[in-house]
């Protein structure tokens, strides 16, 4: 074969060559074209979801239930209370081998602490000498062991009395109390030992936060009767809005509590602490 044909040859197959990349480069560009000047797809909107808001039901009553004497005991029993299931204040006397502890503990699992003050009875009485508020002492005296007592349990927010159906029948003896309360931010609730009281009107006229208590849980330690109790309280929220008993750290009442709490709940009542009521 001669050169020039061998020449013209490979032009040939040169120009094919060419062409064939020219016709891929515009079948490539066309695609690509193609793929930009596509229509984006429409974008799909969320499902909205509606908040339904829950009405909030109004409970059947308030309930505060306050504990009275820890710091008498480290036990079972008291234990026990402090396992309950439920917003109640436990109310700790001053001067005893648990006071500060028990004080610190249950504070400390969020229960609300008071002090349960000592304070002179018309009927012989024991205990807590270094603490107890006479009714003939001077004012001075009952300011400084006012102040001894709270710096005594720091956990507590308010005070009851321990007794004191002599003492809180004393205006001036509930006034200097009432002073020192207010000073140092502590509510009152007037345990009304005696239908003599002047505790509540003394600390509302000095404008400290007060309340009062309506039932006493277990004078009565036969559970049946702390039973009945009980059912007088829930009576007396039920009508009045909020209602306070006071019981102690005894076993028939713990027994008692461990099952009316849940049964009270059920029934839509609300357990609070003394300080949500007080006034």
């Amino acid at each position: 074969m001669s050169t020039g044909s061998i020449k013209d040859k490979h032009q040939r197959i040169i120009v094919f060559l060419l062409f064939i990349i020219l016709v891929l480069g515009s079948l490539v560009i066309g695609t690509l074209n193609k793929i930009s000047t596509m229509e984006k797809p429409e974008s799909v909107e969320e499902p909205t979801i509606e908040v339904v808001e829950i009405e909030k039901v109004e409970p059947v009553g308030k309930i505060a239930i306050i504990i009275d004497d820890f710091g008498y005991r480290n036990d079972a029993v008291s234990d026990g209370f402090l396992e309950l299931d439920a917003e109640l204040t436990y109310a700790v006397i001053p001067g005893h081998e648990y006071s500060r502890f028990m004080s610190k503990r249950a504070s400390k699992l969020g229960y609300e602490v008071i002090v349960h003050m000592p304070m002179e009875s018309n009927e012989p009485g024991f205990g807590e000498e270094e603490y107890v508020i006479e009714e003939a002492m001077p004012s001075t005296e009952i300011e400084r062991r006012m102040i001894k007592v709270l710096d005594h349990l720091p956990e507590a927010v308010g005070m009851n009395n321990h007794q004191g159906s002599k003492a809180s029948a004393s205006e001036r003896v509930m006034n200097v109390m009432g002073l020192v309360l207010k000073d140092n931010n502590k509510y009152f609730l007037d345990s009304r030992t005696t239908v003599e009281t002047k505790a509540e009107s003394t600390m509302r006229s000095l404008g400290v936060l007060t309340g009062r208590r309506h039932v006493f849980l277990d004078n009565d330690p036969a559970e049946d009767l702390i039973q009945e109790q009980v059912k007088v309280l829930a009576a007396k929220a039920k009508e009045n809005g909020v209602a306070v008993g006071i019981g102690h750290v005894k076993e028939n009442t713990l027994n008692v509590l461990k099952n009316a709490i849940p049964d009270l709940k059920e029934q839509n009542f609300e357990f609070v602490f003394i300080s949500e009521i007080v006034e």
